[in-house]
């Protein structure tokens, strides 16, 4: 057993099985055996692999768009690009490394809960472990956060819901069912599971709160309460370590990634988007296509010198083909809030 295994047994003993979502906040965010806290990371040397880390177009066009808001918002000084979940700060890197127009007016925001990973951000940016408290003129970006916070898991029972809980069983932590105190409003049968996402939603809401003038950009995997109720729950509650699927969520606590879809019905409760469309759609709306025509040229251009620039325009044409993958990143979806 991990310490964790052994934390939540000892906490379950004393006040009863635990809830889903305590035990995922134990195993992700313990402040010293929390997976992300005691060095888990996206990036290829990481576990697992993220939009901003396939190469730096991601950031190149999310540069392109932070300007296309800046313009609509009456280009204010300064503007706020406040990024919650900045990991090791690659995406900062590459919005940076970009150039966008406001850059002169921008003040970028780095927020990473993990002290290791805020360590690593670059030179130019804010690093805080928590959203600053407002009021935010400009943005407020997540990219791959929301998937990452802790949430609750109920089943579908004869007559009712029922709620998952976690205690020590025979053999290490096992699941527990308990009569269920919020019932979701979806039809579904008996055995089914849906995830109740109030933190992601409390998030939503607290970042709404923030930002006075400007936008809320939340880029995630995406599903729906009903849809959940109609897949295996181990389809949307995924685990990672080292670029490979881990096991069970309650297998090895802090050793591994836990990561659930954001159901966009339990966001739209607090207020529903004002855009959703495929993450390939987003970028395609911000440029994409032009900075892959632009990369492609140069490659032709420079090819046969084989030099850093021919590579990096190369490197472009493959990165875009894994960022609109329709079946990979560019099926996660972008769901944008106004704020005016």
């Amino acid at each position: 057993m991990t310490p964790l295994d052994e934390l939540v047994a000892a906490l379950a003993r004393e006040h009863g099985p635990l809830r889903f979502d305590e035990v995922v906040a134990l195993a992700l965010y313990h402040r010293d055996h929390g997976f992300y806290l005691r060095g888990g990371r996206a990036g290829r040397r990481g576990d697992f692999l993220t939009s901003p880390e396939v190469g730096p177009l991601f950031g190149a066009v999310l540069a392109r768009a932070l300007d296309a808001w800046w313009e609509g918002v009456g280009r204010p000084d300064p503007f706020e690009v406040v990024e919650a979940g900045a990991g090791t700060g690659t995406l900062a890197r590459s919005v940076l490394a970009a150039r966008p127009m406001c850059r002169d007016a921008m003040r970028y925001v780095a927020v990473e809960a993990s002290p290791a990973l805020r360590a690593e951000h670059p030179d130019g940016v804010a690093s805080v472990e928590r959203l600053p408290d407002g009021p935010i003129t400009g943005v407020v970006v997540a990219n791959e956060l929301l998937d990452n916070l802790p949430f609750r898991l109920l089943e579908r029972g004869d007559r009712a819901w029922q709620e998952v809980r976690v205690a020590p069983g025979p053999s290490g932590l096992e699941e527990v069912l308990v009569p269920g105190e919020d019932a979701p409003e979806v039809d579904a049968p008996v055995g089914s599971r849906v995830a109740l996402q109030e933190a992601a939603a409390g998030w939503l809401e607290g970042a709404l709160g923030r930002v006075t003038r400007g936008r809320v950009v939340v880029i995630d995997y995406a599903s729906t309460t009903a849809e959940m109720a109609r897949r295996p729950w181990t389809d949307w509650v995924r685990t990672y370590r080292a670029h490979e699927r881990g096991g069970h969520p309650l297998e090895d606590l802090g050793a591994q990634d836990v990561t659930c879809e954001v159901a966009v019905d339990q966001l739209a409760a607090v207020r529903p988007p004002d855009e959703d469309r495929s993450q390939a759609e987003f970028l395609r709306a911000h440029g994409l296509d032009d900075l892959v025509s632009e990369g492609r040229r140069i490659w032709e251009e420079r090819a046969a010198t084989g030099d850093l620039d021919a590579i990096r325009a190369r490197s472009r044409i493959a990165e875009a083909e894994a960022l609109t993958d329709a079946a990979g990143l560019g099926g996660f979806r972008v769901w944008e809030w106004e704020r005016s």
